[in-house]
């Protein structure tokens, strides 16, 4: 692709992005200020429950140090051997994952994902000599044009970044050089990925207008760049956000706590009025325990005037508003409870409940973000001869999820199947022997994703 066409694309894209630019500011503003925040901060309700919103989600997805996916054979199979492979590998993803920044740049993909509703992570390959063989970078959406492709996914990404001649040379040493190594000047960069022929093309450019440079140039068998969204409107390219939804209560429990505030400095210092007797001086009275304020004889000096009324009823209104906010951003719903431990119906109900809330969304962020996720792993790790050829087609190899969220599904199928198991064992006779108990025992295993080590094969080989 011409570098002037990759320029032309990113330009119109990029003023379609211009019209969510105001709303994502103010999301930001009042959820994850920055240095430069350009609305004042009074109330940390929708910050503390975005945080908590984004840590559950990390646990309940991707937990560090646990395994939430897995491989399995996509048909049942005979041969115990691939079974161990696809364990040996699923091993090996999960390893270079812990020894890698996946846990730290997912957390702030999930921070962008709430906020802005939207989330973009890169995942590369890392250098030789590394612990991992990934390195994972979580891009601030605001930094990024996005484009929907064919298949409605995020599969075009553009980033730009401002770098100098040095660090162009560093980052492509095979490009032109931009300039001297020494000048310090700010080049703009222009990386793009985009969907062709069943592979991702990769593209650098120096986005000069008058003389835009090919940087440069590769094809991936997956894509390095994985955007996904928390929910997508339609006819819209980038999501929206729980904090979207919660904007105006946010908006208007932080005005109530600044109101409250000011009327509570009023209620503690007093408005005071003073009678202009050439004696007394406002700009040297200090209300101070023991000062002595002259007036003049006959004044009255200093009196208090009366408040206006009362402001109670905003404790009334900021009650209200707090939990509306705490529930759009499920902090009551996923977050751990500070109250007496539960029993195992109670907790069993409540992730159930959290499945339900998140059932949607948690169908998006498998389709958008952990498919491509694992898939873009394995490749690198394929490439690198770690792990053998294998391709997550659903044809061969099935990806299985098992993640906290995932495994709500698979303990009520296996609560139900159990029930049905213990009702026709308690009929007996001819009913109880309709049972084959280790096609039920490795259903139960499959469903609560036990691994293959724990089962006797089928056909064991007998020396």
């Amino acid at each position: 692709m011409d570098p002037t066409e990759i320029l032309a694309r990113h330009a119109a894209a990029l003023e379609r992005r211009r019209p969510l630019e105001p709303l994502w500011q103010a999301c930001y503003d009042h959820v994850l200020p920055g240095p430069a925040a350009g609305a004042a901060l009074f109330d940390a309700t929708a910050a503390d429950g975005a945080e908590q919103l984004a840590a559950s989600l990390l646990a309940e997805l991707t937990p560090p140090w646990s395994r939430w996916f897995g491989l399995a054979p996509a048909r049942p199979t005979e041969d115990r051997a691939t079974a161990e492979a696809l364990e040996d590998a699923a091993a090996t993803l999960q390893g270079h994952l812990d020894r890698s920044n996946f846990t730290v740049e997912m957390h702030q993909a999930f921070l962008d994902l709430v906020v802005a509703g939207t989330g973009l992570l890169l995942v590369e390959e890392a250098p030789l000599g590394e612990a991992s063989a990934l390195r994972f970078t979580a891009v601030p959406v605001r930094c990024a044009v996005l484009e929907e492709g064919p298949d409605g996914r995020l599969s075009t990404i553009y980033r730009q970044a401002r770098l100098t001649a040095a660090q162009i040379r560093a980052r492509f040493p095979a490009a032109a050089p931009a300039g001297d190594a020494e000048d310090p000047t700010l080049h703009p960069v222009l990386e793009a990925v985009w969907p062709d022929r069943g592979t991702a093309r990769y593209a650098a450019i120096l986005a000069d207008p008058a003389d835009p440079r090919l940087l440069a140039e590769g094809r991936f068998t997956e894509s390095p760049a994985i955007a996904f969204r928390w929910l997508k409107a339609p006819g819209e390219v980038y999501g929206r956000g729980p904090v979207m939804k919660a904007l105006p209560d946010i908006r208007t429990a932080n005005k109530v706590v600044e109101l409250v505030l000011k009327n509570a400095s009023i209620a503690v210092t007093g408005i005071w009025q003073a009678e202009d007797d050439g004696v007394l001086n406002p700009d040297t009275v200090k209300l101070v325990p023991g000062a002595i304020i002259p007036k003049a004889p006959g004044s009255a000096g200093l009196t208090p005037l009366a408040a206006p009324g009362n402001f109670d009823v905003s404790q009334l209104v900021l009650q209200d508003l707090r939990a509306r906010i705490r529930t759009a951003l499920l902090a009551d719903r996923i977050a751990p409870l500070q109250s007496a431990p539960m029993t195992a119906t109670e907790v069993l109900e409540r992730a159930s409940q959290a499945a339900r809330l998140l059932g949607a969304t948690y169908g998006r962020l498998q389709t958008e973000l952990l498919t491509p996720l694992v898939t873009r792993c394995l490749a690198i790790l394929r490439r690198r001869g770690e792990i053998p050829p294998l391709l997550l087609d659903g044809r061969d190899v099935a990806l299985r999820y098992e993640s906290p969220l995932a495994r709500v599904q698979g303990r009520a199928d296996a609560a139900n199947t159990l029930l049905f198991l213990q009702s026709v064992g308690s009929l007996g006779g001819t009913a109880a022997a309709q049972l084959d108990a280790a096609a039920a025992t490795r259903w139960l295993a499959k469903t609560l994703g036990a691994p293959a080590e724990v089962l006797i094969p089928i056909n064991p080989i007998r020396e």
